[in-house]
């Protein structure tokens, strides 16, 4: 059974997310050296790091028109929190599954080499599963009728970015 990802709340977090991660990718060309980080839901998203509303706002603009140009790319980001929960996910999986049917501290630290190797096939799987997870599940790339509202400042350096559409 297929995940329905055009309900109004997942489809409109869908798109802000590639939105974010597009803005992300943008600003940081534009800062660079300066670290940012995000979190989307269906009204918009945070943005945290070192820019200014004015900054941030042309920036937003700039991401919208890339996507709705096509530049699909820019919804993916190595550092979305997507890839970290599929590397995590499978590595705590493939651990369980190395440490099963152990009784005693010794055995579990004579399969600690085999841990290894399953945090290793953890982080490479993770490296292709997540942007893929994000191109086909978290992330859609068209914006549809996604604009900007507004920015407004939170707290120094978080700004909520928020949309409609």
């Amino acid at each position: 059974m297929e995940p329905n990802l055009e309900i109004p709340f997942i489809s409109s977090t869908r798109r802000n997310h590639a939105l974010e991660h597009a803005t992300i990718h943008m600003i940081t060309r534009k800062r660079p050296g300066k670290a940012f980080a995000g979190h989307s839901n269906p009204a918009g998203f945070i943005l945290i790091g070192d820019a200014n509303i004015e900054m941030i706002v042309e920036t937003v603009t700039e991401a919208l028109a890339q996507l709705r140009g096509g530049n699909k790319g820019l919804a993916i980001h190595e550092g979305c929190g997507t890839n970290y929960a599929v590397t995590g996910g499978l590595a705590a999986l493939f651990s369980i599954m190395a440490l099963s049917n152990t009784n005693s501290n010794h055995q579990r630290w004579a399969r600690f080499p085999i841990l290894m190797l399953v945090a290793l096939v953890a982080f490479l799987l993770g490296r292709t599963i997540g942007p893929n997870l994000q191109k086909h599940v978290t992330t859609d790339a068209d914006p549809k009728g996604l604009r900007l509202v507004s920015v407004s400042q939170i707290f120094t350096n978080v700004h909520w970015v928020r949309t409609e559409g």
